[in-house]
């Protein structure tokens, strides 16, 4: 192998190719500047702005400080900068449930629910477990819409107090979470309603009737049952399938009998000749027995 090259070996002008790569070197330092200057842009943040040298309940107390001024947002930045900086502190594991709250108080609601989830994947079952899924199901509460619009954030929102109620059955969110549940398995009762309403009126029966059977089967406990019942009798009366729309007609007879929309039930059997009849064989049947109770 030949050794290094001699300073008076070496050519007195650089070639071509050499030239270029050095009038572009400054012009790549540059370029690496900008991208290691804005490292935080391209990587979520600035790991300069994350670290903190100061003691953990320092850190924790800024942040209690910003939530007292009501800059949640930052304080939810100063909250992770706890977990960051001294993950085995003390504070390090209330810190993730307190960055939660903070961005849900801020309205990062999908930042709230990320915190939360790390939470809850990181420390099931511990002092904040039960304030991280409030904060989950919170955070899909306030972007819930009306029931013309889509329910995903109602659906999202009713897993998670559902979630909460049934692991955390005595917690001090497990009121609200109850009476919201209700409010929401209501709502998505009334949205599967009104689209039903839509195929029903467009002589779509077999689509109004899957609406209508959601209702019957998984929000018996809403307002919205009574009608459903009763849009089942008017939809299998319809398509000719008089079994089911007697069943439909007996069981909202049976639980309601005082119902408007049993009497109007009541009346479409009767232009046939029929009346309410409950029939062992029909889903039903079987699913007022305790199969999909809500």
């Amino acid at each position: 192998m030949s050794g290094p090259v001699e300073p008076s070996m070496a050519p007195a002008q650089p070639e071509p190719r050499l030239r270029a790569i050095r009038a572009a070197f400054p012009a790549t330092l540059l370029l690496a500047g900008l991208l290691l200057g804005g490292c935080g842009s391209i990587f979520g943040s600035d790991k300069a702005e994350l670290v903190n040298n100061d003691p953990p309940n320092v850190i924790y107390g800024q942040a209690e400080k910003m939530v007292d001024e009501g800059d949640y947002e930052k304080a939810a930045r100063q909250y992770e900068k706890v977990d960051i900086n001294h993950p085995y502190s003390q504070e390090a594991r209330r810190s993730i449930a307190m960055a939660a709250y903070a961005y849900y108080r801020a309205g990062k609601y999908d930042e709230a629910v990320s915190a939360a989830d790390r939470y809850l994947t990181l420390h099931p079952g511990t002092q904040e477990a039960d304030l991280a899924q409030n904060i989950i199901a919170m955070s899909y509460y306030e972007r819930v819409l009306d029931p013309k619009r889509d329910q995903t954030f109602a659906r999202r929102s009713l897993a998670a107090y559902d979630k909460l109620l049934q692991r955390y059955p005595n917690s001090r969110y497990a009121a609200e979470a109850a009476n919201r549940a209700r409010i929401l398995r209501d709502l998505i009762a009334a949205s599967e309603m009104q689209v039903g309403r839509y195929y029903l009126h467009r002589d779509n029966y077999l689509a109004a009737i899957n609406r209508f059977r959601t209702v019957v089967s998984e929000y018996q406990t809403t307002a919205q049952v009574e009608e459903a019942l009763m849009r089942l009798t008017e939809a299998y009366m319809a398509l000719g399938i008089v079994n089911e729309a007697q069943t439909a007609a007996a069981v909202l007879g049976h639980n309601f009998p005082d119902s408007e929309w049993y009497k109007h039930a009541y009346g479409l059997l009767g232009k046939r000749g029929l009346e309410p009849q409950e029939h062992e064989g029909s889903w039903i049947t079987q699913t007022w027995k305790g199969n999909g109770q809500a």
